[in-house]
């Protein structure tokens, strides 16, 4: 398996469900609803900002931003928004919320460090730059996670102080929870639950359940601790959740914010309020121990093992202390292979993706095919399966562990699938 990206953007693993479909109406509460670019430059150098404003200064900007990490360690807002006392009244409402929201985080850590002159705002006065972003988070996070910003900076009475964001020029930040509404967190005995949307304390309850549940199939060796973000606006939780995604039919997934270099990045759960509140209990339950199971096998970073075993192996796990019926729960599948439609392979990488025409009936063949070898061979025996094929290929894990080959495990899964299923 491989490490988690630098500044390439999170990457993730979702639960989904098709909307109003058989088998969603399973896990859902009520009417049918669904689960579901660092140029290379070598550091800030001196550029001039705009006539009468003088030469940036890389050292004054480190000043500043340095006042500002301080007054968050320090609970001083007058001294944080005294960096942004020039800047519009917007941009400094928004520098006010920001500054309560990171009070109101269980933070280890939070700084701002220049990267690098991005260029002037000649109407400003001013020298945009691109700013490096890492927090940390007490008790949960083994690194720090980092994210890239922009900020405007211009000499006002002979000091270097920050008057707006790198929009001027088109350039986008990184999203962080704190650029939501006013946050609020809720701990539990395993889990940190941040976000401005309702029910921050029931999730935390559920993920702390879930931890034993997902503990007993893969082991010790994770952390046994989990963040969740949970905004109540959908299109932060889809900027939280990576690049392209979309949360507005999705519950909930996995990812992985970037760390700096090489280091593994950190993993978070974001959870779209909206689509999550559409489930029942048990929807809620398996969705979240689905997403727990990346977090714990390092699913979200994943690019060797097949993704119909990862997606698999977690809905085997979400799935293990459910008293859910497998026709019921497999219902889109099982029309299907009631109809006579058996699935002649097991699902592809492309079969998961959000346009999919049969992502239900994925998700519920590769959950079918682990529950087949967990009932077949053991779980420990599907635990081994799992971690030998982010080792090797699929065909030699399949082989190694099962002493099958990929033909004849899906003709077995074939002949499971009918079996359960009519």
């Amino acid at each position: 398996m491989e490490d988690g990206p630098g500044h390439g953007g999170p990457v993730t693993r979702r639960r989904a469900l098709a909307l109003g479909a058989g088998g969603a109406a399973v896990l859902l509460g009520g009417g049918g609803a669904l689960l579901g670019a660092c140029s290379g430059d070598d550091g800030p150098r001196p550029v001039r900002a705009d006539e009468g404003t003088g030469t940036f200064d890389p050292a004054a900007a480190a000043t500043v931003l340095a006042n500002r990490a301080r007054a968050v360690r320090s609970g001083d807002r007058a001294a944080f928004l005294a960096t942004a006392a020039s800047a519009p009244a917007a941009f400094q409402e928004a520098q006010s919320r920001m500054y309560g929201n990171l009070r109101r985080l269980p933070l280890e850590r939070w700084e701002e460090r220049v990267v690098a002159p991005q260029g002037t705002d000649g109407e400003a006065g001013a020298v945009v730059v691109r700013v490096e972003v890492r927090h940390r988070l007490r008790g949960f996070d083994r690194g720090d996670v980092v994210a890239t910003r922009h900020l405007a900076l211009a000499r006002r009475s002979g000091t270097w102080t920050i008057v707006g964001d790198g929009s001027s020029r088109g350039l986008r930040d990184d999203p962080a929870i704190w650029d939501g509404g006013d946050l609020e967190t809720a701990e539990g005995r395993a889990s940190l639950v941040i976000g401005d949307a309702p029910g921050l304390a029931e999730i935390a309850g559920r993920l702390d359940a879930a931890v034993p549940v997902v503990t007993g199939v893969v082991g010790t060796g994770w952390a046994r601790r989990v963040v969740a973000l949970v905004p109540a606006d959908a299109g932060l939780a889809s900027a939280l959740a990576g690049p392209d995604q979309r949360l507005d039919e999705i519950a909930a997934l996995a990812t992985v914010a970037p760390s700096a270099g090489r280091a593994r990045g950190q993993d978070r759960v974001v959870v779209s309020p909206g689509t999550f509140g559409r489930l029942n209990d048990l929807g809620r339950d398996v969705v979240l121990t689905h997403e727990l199971t990346h977090v714990a096998t390092g699913g979200a970073r994943d690019r060797t093992t097949p993704l119909w075993l990862i997606e698999g192996f977690a809905d085997y796990v979400g799935y293990l202390r459910t008293r859910v019926g497998v026709r019921s729960a497999a219902a889109e599948l099982r029309r299907e292979v009631a109809a006579g439609r058996v699935p002649s392979a097991l699902p592809a990488a492309d079969a998961f993706s959000a346009g999919s025409a049969r992502l239900s009936q994925a998700y519920q063949e590769s959950w079918l095919a682990c529950r087949m070898v967990a009932g077949r061979y053991g779980e420990a025996t599907l635990v081994r399966l799992y971690r030998t094929a982010g080792r090797v290929p699929e065909a030699a894990a399949l082989r190694d562990v099962l002493g099958l080959t990929r033909d004849r495990f899906t003709a077995l899964w074939r002949d499971y699938l009918k079996r359960e299923l009519t």
